[in-house]
């Protein structure tokens, strides 16, 4: 079946978000592909606006100093926590996995739960 294409929505950023965006990039020990993410932007998006800030076409006047160890040590501290609570999603859907293969195997293995009640044998 074809996919029904509808008009592309197009955002537009102002220069101060840009340039914020471009300073959290800029922290070290944060990458681009993280600050990207957690600004639901394409990281292509941000490397080009960081290619902009450097040629000068991005000005950030407004744009609060934001390069301090505390905003560094949270942002890596944010992106240790998104890979533990992914790392903790995948052993719960294992467990569930397992769970469910053994009461599979255990409604096998046992006698047939048909009889009920008292003696059900033919006289």
């Amino acid at each position: 079946m074809a996919k029904i294409i509808g008009p592309k929505k197009i955002r537009s950023y102002g220069q101060q978000f840009k340039a914020t965006a471009v300073k959290l990039s800029h922290l070290p020990g944060v990458q681009v592909q993280d600050v990207a993410e957690s600004l639901d932007i394409h990281p292509f998006m941000l490397s080009r606006w960081r290619k902009e800030y450097r040629e000068g076409l991005i000005v950030d006047n407004d744009t609060p100093d934001i390069e301090t160890p505390a905003t560094a040590s949270e942002l890596q501290r944010l992106r240790q926590l998104e890979k533990e609570h992914a790392r903790l999603k995948e052993e719960h859907e294992l467990l569930k996995k397992a769970i469910r293969f053994c009461s599979e195997r255990k409604q096998k293995s046992t006698p047939s739960s048909s009889r009920t009640g008292k003696d059900t044998k033919s006289r």
